[in-house]
């Protein structure tokens, strides 16, 4: 069995599907590593279907729930993976005996704290399950993006200035725990990623260009970084197919994601695609020296 699947766990492991491909491919990865995962898809998030796995269906504040199935699936490790977009209202939280003293905190957390805050909760209260939290790499680690060009187009010097202002924006984005991504041109930061996420941000900057508030001979780049104070067990920036329709549409040269930190779904199709559109992918060190991928 690969032990990258299984790190430090006897029992089944659970995956927690949100929105998106991510858990589909995780769920897939898991089995034919020899695992026998469980899925607990959240309601009103979760967009695909899990028919050949085992499903409990709940929802993001059923914490007494989550419980009686881990258990009774003999669960000891869980991952997260997918996007919630909608925070559960303080009224949907239905706590175990154990976790009654922690519901002021989790309200307050759900009410004025950051993404990467709530992330933190959530981990927690699954230790406090008995459960390890392990990273969606941990499961399916090919997923990783790559040093260097993915595609058999690079970027231009233009194009490295571009992500160098995008490294610097997404890092201090990422700081204010607010998002990980930003957009570049000519240089100069038009966009900064919100809590409406990376295809919405893309689409706005498709919106600026067509108003003429960007310049059409300037091409520009999305970059995509892990917070500073990230947990990598969790949220993982990830791009897929939308991401470089998306990115296409909004007249950019490139996508830049941080290399072993960010997830690339499907590299084929997303390369394929990206090449259809001339545009690059490359998995980016924000460790290296002006100029370097």
């Amino acid at each position: 069995m690969n032990t990258l699947s299984r790190p430090g766990g006897t029992g089944r492991l659970a995956i927690v599907a949100g929105w998106g491909h991510l858990p589909v491919y995780l769920a897939d990865a898991a089995r034919a590593s020899g695992e026998d995962p469980v899925i607990i898809a959240l309601a009103d998030e979760a967009n695909h279907a899990f028919d050949d796995f085992e499903t409990m269906t709940t929802g993001v504040g059923d914490l007494a729930g989550i419980e009686r199935y881990i258990r009774q699936k003999g669960v000891d490790r869980v991952v997260m993976s997918g996007a919630v977009k909608r925070r559960p209202d303080w009224r949907d939280i239905r706590p175990t005996l154990h976790t009654l003293a922690r519901v002021p905190a989790v309200i307050r957390t759900l009410l004025s704290g950051g993404d990467d805050a709530v992330l933190q909760m959530v981990i927690k209260l699954f230790e406090g399950m008995g459960c390890r939290v392990i990273g969606a790499h941990e499961i399916a680690p090919g997923l990783l993006a790559r040093t260097g060009a993915l595609t058999p187009a690079a970027p231009s010097a233009e194009d490295l200035r571009d992500i160098e202002q995008g490294i610097k924006a997404a890092l201090a984005l990422g700081q204010l725990d607010v998002g990980q991504g930003a957009v570049s041109v000519g240089g100069r930061v038009v966009a900064l990623e919100g809590v409406e996420g990376t295809d919405a941000m893309l689409d706005r900057v498709a919106k600026l260009r067509e108003e003429g508030r960007i310049s059409p001979r300037r091409k520009g780049v999305l970059v995509k970084l892990c917070k500073p104070q990230q947990d990598v067990r969790a949220d993982l920036p990830a791009i897929g197919l939308s991401t470089v329709t998306n990115a296409a549409r909004a007249g950019l040269a490139g996508i830049a994601v941080e290399a072993g930190r960010a997830l690339v779904l499907d590299e084929q199709a997303v390369t394929k695609a990206a090449g259809d559109a001339g545009l690059f992918v490359c998995g980016i060190d924000t460790k290296l020296p002006r100029g370097g991928l």
